[in-house]
């Protein structure tokens, strides 16, 4: 079956009802239902252990859920079934998993910005010798390396340049098939407080650019003014989901993470402090 076109297919990017997953012997995802639109900008939270990184791989294909019968509903775009090369034209990823490994690689073999990004066409890290570039995919790289203010780095080691810029090619690499959308797990892990603006700078960009943002984190510093609505995630189930004003707030939060919270805001930003 074809991809669906941009133009005639669901209104939603993800469409998930009565989802339940089982990892061993444990049930992760619990009757789960969750529908986001095309063009929606959301931030989905939780503790670690709620199940966001199961819901990730979910989405990407990578695990499937429990067959429930007629009620169950696994969409992507309106299609139940994809080839993951076509998914990857839909549908950009940058997991936590996936940044673990791209900084072990980029440290080994000493990954320059453009081998990067261009390595997302092949589903690698890094270029290998058998994998020839075409003009095409160059002048891809070109632009995206221009749209993410990284066009310096091309041909400098990841491993000798900042957590912040490797961060912004690692997001290139999931651009190359311009994707609609992309899905963000913990982007900021790891990151100094001077990197995480610079990177929330670069969220608002791609937000620009016309990409819808899926944001799964634990940090609240995370979300961008562009993202208006958040969905709460606790123990396999979605807790609260609704506007980003109803929900980031210390009682609200304070119950999600299962400590007393204070809420700072600032200049349409967002973090927590303890008490």
């Amino acid at each position: 079956m074809p991809p669906p076109s941009r133009s005639t297919a669901s209104p939603f990017l993800i469409d998930f009802a009565h989802v339940s997953i089982v990892r061993g012997e444990k049930i992760i995802l619990k009757n789960l239902s969750l529908q986001i639109r095309r063009g929606e900008h959301v931030a989905i939270l939780g503790p670690n252990g709620s199940g966001k990184s199961t819901l990730i791989k979910a989405i990407t294909r990578e695990i499937y859920p429990l067959n429930r019968g007629k009620r169950m509903r696994f969409q992507l775009l309106g299609q139940n079934n994809w080839d993951l090369n076509d998914l990857r034209g839909h549908l950009g990823i940058v997991a936590l998993d996936l940044l673990q490994n791209i900084s072990h690689e980029i440290t080994l073999r000493q990954v320059t910005a453009r081998e990067l990004i261009l390595s997302g066409f092949y589903n690698s890290i890094g270029l290998w010798p058998h994998q020839r570039v075409t003009p095409n995919r160059e002048k891809q790289a070109r632009r995206i390396m221009r749209q993410l203010k990284i066009s310096h780095l091309a041909n400098r080691s990841l491993a000798e340049v900042s957590s912040g810029e490797q961060r912004r090619a690692i997001i290139g690499r999931a651009l190359v098939h311009d994707p609609e959308a992309l899905i963000l797990d913990e982007p900021t892990n790891s990151l100094d407080p001077g990197a995480v603006r610079e990177f929330r700078e670069v969220l608002r960009t791609l937000t620009r650019l016309g990409k819808t943002l899926i944001l799964i984190t634990h940090n609240i510093a995370d979300l961008i003014p562009e993202i208006d609505r958040v969905i709460f995630m606790n123990r396999g189930k979605i807790q609260a989901d609704g506007p980003k004003a109803a929900l980031l707030t210390a009682p609200r939060l304070s119950e999600l993470f299962g400590e007393k919270l204070r809420v700072v805001r600032r200049n349409g930003s967002y973090d927590l402090v303890s008490g």
